[in-house]
């Protein structure tokens, strides 16, 4: 193992360390009681989304002052490392205020503007699914691989909603690829992904996408073997849409979806 990879590998340990701290605190909340808010965006925010990033922020400052943060709550901390650490305290925060618990614990990280490590904690199923570039992927510490499936006819393809698709001008594809697939479920938000990652799904689709979600999703998509990608099948954090497919099936998916 390279000077590169054993830094990384102490990184990814250190990311998944207070991933399950951080899901400890949110699974606390999702126990007990807590007020609703929404956001300018209408989309809810809590009490246990705000003390969960603000531990997060607090364990990076600390290990690792020089490097920059970015979260969904606490916004932008510049840095002066090569390293920027993004964090989505609680992905699903819609499943989490409803009792549901297909909600996750996202941190990822970018080296040099790349995403290079990512870690999903889903507190109240008990999995953690982490990965960094050249390490591999694992759910909760197995090796995580996705499906063989090679056949669109015989996939399961995902969605949050898929008449979001349709809101955000992907319709016309999503429903193309919903008439071609075997089944469709709407397991979604982060967990769809790595249902992806995992094995266990085919295809996620995502018609709007923060680079909060998607940061720690390329690197545990692709080192389990799948693609993580813009609508345009662009490898990137950044493309603010997004889809997860088991590898196999990306010429066919994205064939698709370019009609």
């Amino acid at each position: 193992m390279t000077t590169d990879k054993k830094q990384l590998k102490h990184l990814l340990d250190f990311a998944v360390d207070i991933a399950r701290e951080a899901g400890a605190i949110t699974y606390r909340y999702y126990q007990g009681s807590f007020v609703a808010e929404r956001k300018a965006d209408n989309s809810f925010v809590t009490i246990a989304d705000r003390e969960a990033e603000a531990y997060l922020r607090s364990r990076i400052a600390e290990a690792f002052p020089d490097d920059a943060i970015l979260g969904e709550e606490g916004g932008e901390k510049p840095g002066s490392s090569n390293r920027r650490w993004i964090l989505d305290p609680i992905d699903g925060t819609y499943a989490f205020v409803h009792g549901v618990p297909l909600y996750g614990v996202l941190i990822g990280l970018e080296l040099n503007g790349e995403a290079v490590l990512g870690v999903v904690n889903l507190p109240a199923l008990g999995d953690l699914v982490y990965a960094a570039r050249g390490l591999g992927c694992y759910w909760n510490g197995e090796a995580a691989r996705v499906s063989s499936t090679s056949a669109i006819n015989q996939a399961l393809l995902l969605a949050t909603d898929f008449g979001t698709c349709k809101q955000y001008g992907f319709g016309p594809a999503a429903e193309a690829l919903q008439q071609q697939v075997h089944a469709r479920r709407t397991w979604g938000d982060c967990y769809g992904h790595v249902l992806v990652a995992t094995g266990r799904a085919d295809i996620m689709l995502d018609p709007i996408m923060n680079v909060w979600d998607c940061a720690p999703l390329l690197p545990i998509l692709e080192e389990a073997g799948g693609t993580f990608t813009d609508w345009n099948g662009t490898r990137t954090i950044h493309g603010a849409n997004a889809i997860s497919t088991n590898g196999l099936l990306f010429d066919e998916v994205m064939a698709i979806v370019r009609q």
